[in-house]
């Protein structure tokens, strides 16, 4: 059952989102895929490549002569299992080389939020793609190349100047040397201060809130230098035991940290493939009971680089994941992704690692 938002067949981020086209099928909107065409994604299904299915065999197959090439035992051939052991998947995810690509979400006006990253938060335009046929434009903003660093993918959508941001989606998160300042520059520019200057609750660490011009939330913190000044992506979960476990078995992630704070009623974990004063990291929020957020309709997903979408699909399954979109090459670009939904329902798109520096040339 699909279900369908108002204004959700014009919602096209890049690498994730598809479109309903004539019944169930679907196709994946990119700006470099070109005009679509009627494309079969049957041959994806749940057929993987020997090479994807973690070092097992195919069974054996009978010879033109009736000889039996595999083992026999009571008259019966044994088959190997075509389907890997848990323990198997979750070892190979562990030593997949993953990290966050980017995060992708939707502005009603593109101009105005590439100058207000530019100008207040200090961003870098690093490309820009406009899809006239199909009525989008990307733009992905960061703190340095895409191939190495955490990078903001826009999605503007010919005449769609207003998103719904939802209860679900908090924030992302900034590192900066000097908050006040920061917190200044922004007001000077006509931003909207959420949250002044100061210590964290229950802590050191300086801190401050900013709107953007569409309303999604930046916290700004104070560190020392940094590689990866973009460095959190916040959503709110329902079961926070139940999402770490998801995304330390699906995602690959390691649970860095958590804390509890009952004065204020909620729990944060921080999961990551690095520390957090060097790599992005997923701050997950869990609000004394409160089991359900609305998500809206602005905030779309992550973008995560694995070396193998085929296996890293049969894990998102084995770990209780949906699986959005079963793994195989796009049309046109031959980029190999797959997408899944967490236990929440919030959306992750893995690309194959070589792949996305393809495209990236």
């Amino acid at each position: 059952m699909v279900r369908v938002i108002p204004i959700a067949s014009s919602i096209r981020p890049s690498l994730s989102s598809f479109r309903l086209i004539g019944g169930s099928r679907f196709f994946p909107s990119l700006s470099s895929c070109g005009p679509f065409r009627p494309i079969s994604f049957s041959h994806l299904g749940s057929a993987i490549p020997q090479s994807h299915s973690f070092g097992l065999k195919a069974p054996r197959l009978l010879r033109r002569d009736g000889s039996r090439t595999g083992l026999i035992a009571t008259g019966i051939v044994c088959q190997a299992s075509t389907a890997a052991s848990p323990e198997n998947v979750l070892e190979w995810v562990k030593q997949d080389k993953r990290r966050m690509l980017h995060v992708v979400y939707r502005v009603g006006d593109l101009d105005r939020t590439i100058k207000f990253y530019t100008e207040c938060l200090g961003m870098k335009l690093l490309r820009k793609r406009d899809i006239p046929e199909e009525k989008y434009t990307n733009a992905f903003l960061g703190y340095g190349p895409e191939d190495s660093h955490f990078v903001i993918e826009l999605t503007y959508n010919y005449g769609v100047d207003k998103y719904d941001i939802g209860t679900g989606f908090g924030h992302f998160g900034i590192a900066v040397e000097d908050v006040a300042k920061t917190v200044e520059l922004v007001r000077a520019k006509g931003g909207k201060i959420t949250r002044e200057p100061g210590p964290v609750k229950g802590g050191k660490t300086v801190i401050a809130f900013i709107e953007d011009p569409d309303g999604y939330k930046f916290e700004l913190l104070e560190r020392g230098p940094t590689p990866e000044p973009l460095c959190q992506v916040m959503l709110r979960v329902g079961d926070l035991q139940r999402s770490i476990e998801f995304y330390e078995k699906a995602l690959g992630m390691e649970l860095l940290r958590t804390r509890d704070n009952p004065e204020y009623k909620y729990t944060i974990a921080m999961l990551g493939y690095g520390p957090e004063d060097k790599s992005a990291v997923m701050e997950l929020t869990y609000n004394y009971g409160v089991t359900e957020y609305d998500k809206g309709n602005g905030y779309a997903q992550i973008a995560i680089g694995t070396d193998d979408v085929y296996k890293t699909a049969e894990a998102v399954k084995l770990a209780g994941g949906k699986i959005t979109r079963e793994p195989g090459p796009l049309p046109g670009i031959n980029t190999k992704i797959t997408a899944c939904l967490d236990p929440d329902g919030w959306k992750t798109v893995f690309v194959d690692n070589v792949d996305f520096l393809k495209e990236l040339e």
